[in-house]
């Protein structure tokens, strides 16, 4: 695939910026579909074989031959997958892209389904004879710990065949339909020289324009562009929170929408309750962090359309090789070993990171296989959140690849710590931008970049899942999309206070995240991940090079135990709130010092 070239802000060309190549995964499509189906068909063939033999008196070699078997099976289906989903996301408007993922889809449906009852007759077997099965499997201990976790919830094999081939034609149907319509948005911006249709990246750019004027232009544009299509998305979230109740709550039995989600992650309902009011009883800290800002940008009263605005100092544009350098760098002080891995995902050509008509929105980390080096999709445009984006992504990469000793079901950490490497990178870079600030000019833009960020990845995420509680409820009981977007302004109105304006508009705001269509609660990850590593980081700082050493044995462990079992040899407790109450109380100190560069600059 050919380098592409994109108009900085800055008005100049920018130098080509990298697109990844695919061929690691797979070489000739079409070819190589026909290729996939006939192995993948081999190997489970080998794996229906065994199912006559599958009794409690199975030995150890049956049993591992099994497990084998179900590992080649998962990794060759995630190969195919992923290539599937990586060349749609390149660009969603791509008819062959969106046709191929189809008929990957297709493929891999009954393969699924066919090889469903072996983990079925593992979560069926006695507790005797799983132990004594169990000390045979080495690093998948916690995957079959995690199948039987989840035995009371499981049904026959019949019936989690039929939803396997409801999801294909239902959820999984309507999240890419979501994808298809949400990508191909345009939106107009208005200027001198006239108008041109923007991507949703390419006028989320404007939301953190020095002008306020251009702010709310660009909102405003973005939140009309998509109530236009409220009827529509907002039919499609209400009928995926209806197959998330449907399913998890009436059939599988879990107490609640929630619930499904937090045993999947193997965290206590009580410590992700903790870790959401620990967040809403703190809102006050970003509260006071609006006010000082206000004053920093020279605002009476803040609106929500300011909330990202730049304060009125010099705005630093980074080019896309300092900013790779800068990332690398502090990596390189903090752990050789992780920049080393940061610098395969460039050497393989494993990351894209041009903005593209089509392309998906955002950024992610596609961790692929233990074996594989993750692949990074970015929409890099030149400013310093594009920057941190870069460290949280390669970040992801890096969690991965020091994991993958691990096996293919246990080398991606749990959700709840998925986040770990990711925002520790970006600390890991903001330290080293502060230590390097000349004046309290520019300790003042980095500390208001930060806390930026923090308030979008801790307090405004944890809102999204309070807004995810009550939508669960409010459609469950026959709620309107009007309504849907009532409850979420009112949330908003609690989150900001006094502090800050909510316009109306922003009520549509629910329907432009992803992840609450994509994946419900999935949100409180970012929440629980930069709260840890608030407190990570200042254990860091305080213990210096000793910490290094735990914190990346910490990362090897990927998602090969609990997460309850990962941190305790750190002395984290997740269900006590002064664990969460930690990592606020570092933000606050952040404000604080924030507070004191308004002194030093007027």
């Amino acid at each position: 695939m050919p380098n592409i070239h994109v108009q900085t802000k800055t008005g100049r060309q920018a130098k080509s910026l990298p697109r990844w190549n695919l061929k690691d995964l797979l070489r000739h499509q079409d070819k190589d579909l026909e290729t996939f189906s006939r192995t993948l068909d081999g190997h489970v063939r080998s794996l229906e074989g065994l199912r006559n033999r599958l009794s409690s008196t199975l030995t150890p070699r049956t049993f591992l031959r099994g497990l084998q078997l179900q590992e080649t099976i998962a990794s060759e289906s995630s190969r195919l997958a992923a290539y599937a989903q990586l060349w749609f996301a390149q660009n969603t408007q791509n008819q062959r892209a969106r046709a191929f993922e189809t008929q990957v889809r297709k493929h891999l449906l009954p393969i699924s389904n066919r090889t469903l009852f072996f983990d079925l007759w593992w979560q069926r077997l006695g507790d005797r004879t799983a132990g004594r099965l169990m000390k045979h499997a080495g690093s998948l201990r916690y995957h079959l710990e995690s199948l039987r976790r989840v035995k009371r919830h499981t049904l026959s094999e019949t019936e989690e065949q039929i939803i396997n081939v409801k999801n294909s034609t239902g959820r999984q149907a309507l999240d890419s339909l979501y994808d298809v319509i949400t990508n191909g948005l345009t939106f107009q911006l208005p200027s001198r020289k006239g108008s041109m249709p923007l991507s949703r990246e390419q006028l989320s750019v404007h939301f953190r324009d020095p002008s306020s004027h251009v702010r709310q232009v660009a909102y405003d544009q973005f939140f009309q562009v998509y109530s236009k299509r409220a009827d529509a998305l907002g039919d499609i979230y209400k009928t995926l929170v209806m197959d998330w109740k449907n399913e998890g709550v009436d059939l599988r039995g879990y107490a609640s929408p929630i619930a499904v989600r937090n045993l999947h992650n193997d965290i206590p309902d009580k410590a992700v309750s903790t870790l959401l009011q620990t967040c809403r009883d703190n809102r006050d800290v970003f509260q006071e962090y609006f006010r000082i800002k206000a004053r920093i940008c020279g605002f009476r009263r803040m609106t929500r359309y300011d909330v990202y605005a730049p304060p009125k100092i010099k705005k630093v544009l980074y080019p896309f090789d300092q900013a790779v350098k800068l990332v690398f760098e502090a990596y390189q002080q903090f752990s050789p070993t992780l920049a080393e891995h940061a610098r395969r995902v460039f050497a393989e050509r494993h990351i894209d990171a041009a903005p593209a008509p089509g392309k998906m929105g955002g950024a992610f980390c596609y961790s692929v296989l233990p074996s594989l080096t993750p692949y990074v999709l970015l929409n890099y445009s030149g400013d310093a959140r594009d920057v941190a984006t870069l460290a949280h992504e390669l970040g992801h990469a890096v969690h991965s690849m020091m994991a993958r000793h691990h096996s293919v079901y246990t080398f991606h950490a749990t959700l709840p710590l998925a986040e770990t490497a990711s925002v520790f990178g970006e600390q890991l870079l903001s330290d080293a931008l502060l230590a390097d600030a000349s004046d309290a000019k520019a300790r003042q833009r980095l500390l208001v970049s930060q806390l930026d960020d923090l308030y979008a990845t801790v307090l405004r995420q944890a809102y999204f899942v309070e807004f995810e509680n009550q939508a669960h409820h409010l459609v469950a009981e026959g709620t309107t999309i009007d309504r849907l977007a009532q409850t979420y302004l009112y949330l908003l109105k609690e989150q900001f206070g006094r502090s800050v304006n909510i316009s109306k508009a922003f009520q549509w705001e629910w329907m432009t995240i992803p992840h609450i269509f994509r994946s419900p609660f999935y949100c409180y990850a970012y929440s629980f991940g930069n709260l840890l590593v608030l407190s990570l980081f200042q254990r860091y700082k305080k213990e210096g090079q000793s910490f290094i050493p735990r914190y990346l044995e910490l990362l090897g462990h990927g998602g090969s135990q609990s997460p309850q079992d990962i941190l305790k040899p750190l002395g984290v407790d997740l269900c006590k709130r002064s664990f969460w109450q930690a990592g606020f109380n570092r933000i606050r100190e952040l404000v604080e010092s924030l507070e004191k560069t308004v002194g030093a600059t007027t």
